[in-house]
């Protein structure tokens, strides 16, 4: 029923689809990948291309990638000179990106490639934009668990513009969407940030999201991927900085004015040195915290300055002629 309503959709209507994805430690899931993934691309239209950036990958993940860009000529490879990370890892392979369509997932199969007819089936259905996708529950440890119901309530408390919950990589999106997307320049970003600030009419669908035991999303990184996002698209942490300053210097002027009282009209001794090395240790902590805060905020400037590129490729690996030279578009 699925095929038959997306070949109607299809019918008298010319379409090109890029499916984006990204390649760290993903050796043992490519092969599988890609041949799940381009049977349900051939269930929208046969003139798709499948983009890998390989994201200075430790494993043999680009050498798998290669050689399915020998056999496929849909395939290409943008090989880069280092790991810069999976935000920008992302963002070259959607500037590489020729479609009409722009299908973008993870490799690592926690997102299901066969998700894909899905969400173009929903992004025709009322002439959506974006289709994103939301996870239904949260996977791991009850500690992460834990840990990603926080970011995204403190990220959509303190910053200007709010995300989604539970926000997964997978989504489609239309070329109009794409370009505006792609019209930011800063170097120093967050995608869920720049997704939601975008705009255009988009729609999330709920779907299930595998759970791999190994990650390299741990702790540490979340913190901070909470506080490189909250400080690229919120100023608030400036603001609330400077109102709790406020907040600490009228308690220490009541805390004065109580011990001048005390001393004039009950004679009673100021108290003893623990309590002014307590008051001493939360000011210069609260100190600090607005100086880090600040410093965060100056050292995204200092880069933003820079202009230096989001990534660097050391080379694309693809098929001398276009697939489209090769390839008929689907009848």
């Amino acid at each position: 029923m699925l095929v038959q309503m997306l070949k109607l959709a299809w019918k008298g209507k010319k379409m090109q689809l890029s499916i984006v994805t990204t390649l760290f430690k993903s050796q043992e899931f490519i092969n599988e990948f890609h041949q799940r993934i381009c049977a349900s691309a051939n269930l929208i239209t046969n003139d798709y291309e499948v983009i890998y950036v390989d994201d200075g990958s430790p494993d043999d993940s680009l050498k798998v990638a290669i050689e399915i860009q020998k056999k496929d000529c849909r395939t290409r490879v943008i090989e880069l000179s280092k790991n810069f990370g999976h935000h920008p890892a992302i963002w070259t392979g959607l500037n590489h990106a020729k479609g009409d369509l722009v299908f973008l997932i993870d490799s690592d199969l926690e997102e299901n490639p066969e998700l894909l007819p899905l969400f173009y089936a929903k992004l025709n259905d009322k002439s959506h934009d974006v289709v994103f996708g939301i996870a239904k529950e949260r996977t791991g440890s009850w500690i992460k668990r834990i840990g990603g119901s926080l970011f995204y309530k403190g990220f959509n408390i303190l910053a200007d513009i709010p995300i989604p919950e539970n926000l997964l990589t997978v989504r489609l999106m239309n070329r109009n969407y794409v370009d505006s997307l792609l019209t930011h320049t800063e170097s120093t970003f967050a995608l869920s940030g720049l997704w939601a600030r975008t705009g255009f009419d988009q729609a999330p669908i709920v779907v299930d999201k595998g759970f791999r035991k190994v990650t390299s999303y741990n702790l540490v990184r979340r913190v901070s991927m909470l506080v490189h996002t909250l400080t690229a698209f919120s100023g608030k942490p400036l603001v609330a900085s400077f109102y709790l300053g406020i907040i600490v210097f009228l308690l220490s002027v009541i805390g004065a004015l109580k011990i001048v009282v005390d001393r004039v009209f009950y004679s009673a001794p100021p108290e003893g040195w623990t309590s002014i090395a307590v008051s001493i240790w939360a000011i210069g902590g609260l100190i600090l915290l607005g100086q880090g805060i600040q410093g965060i905020y100056l050292s995204k400037i200092f880069l933003e300055t820079k202009r230096r590129p989001v990534s660097i490729i050391k080379k694309i690996h693809e098929a001398r002629e276009s697939h489209a030279d090769k390839i008929q578009p689907a009848a």
